[in-house]
C-alpha cells in the first residue's frame, strides 16, 4: 500500500480527499455526533442519514434557503 501511495496519481486523489470529504465529517463531529447510538447495519445507516438530513438542513438555513420565520409558521399551522 506505501508503494501505491507513493505515485503521483495516488497523491494526487488524496489531496482531493482532504478538501472533498474529510471536512464533512469534522463538521458534523463539532456538531456534537460522536458515536452510533444503535447497533447493526441498517440502524447505523438510518442513524447516520439523519445525522446527515441535520447537516444539510443546517447549511440550507445558513445559506439563507431556509428561514427560521417560516418553520415557526409551519410549527404554528401544526
Amino acid at each position: 500500500m506505501n508503494k501505491k501511495m507513493e505515485t503521483d496519481e495516488a497523491k494526487a486523489i488524496y489531496e482531493r480527499r482532504k478538501v472533498i470529504a474529510e471536512p464533512l465529517f469534522g463538521q458534523i463531529k463539532n456538531s456534537g455526533f460522536r458515536s452510533f447510538s444503535l447497533r447493526g447495519k441498517e440502524k447505523v445507516a438510518a442513524e447516520f442519514s439523519l445525522v446527515c438530513a441535520a447537516h444539510n438542513f443546517k447549511k440550507f438555513v445558513k445559506a439563507g434557503s431556509i428561514r427560521l420565520e417560516d418553520l415557526k409558521e409551519v410549527k404554528k399551522a401544526a
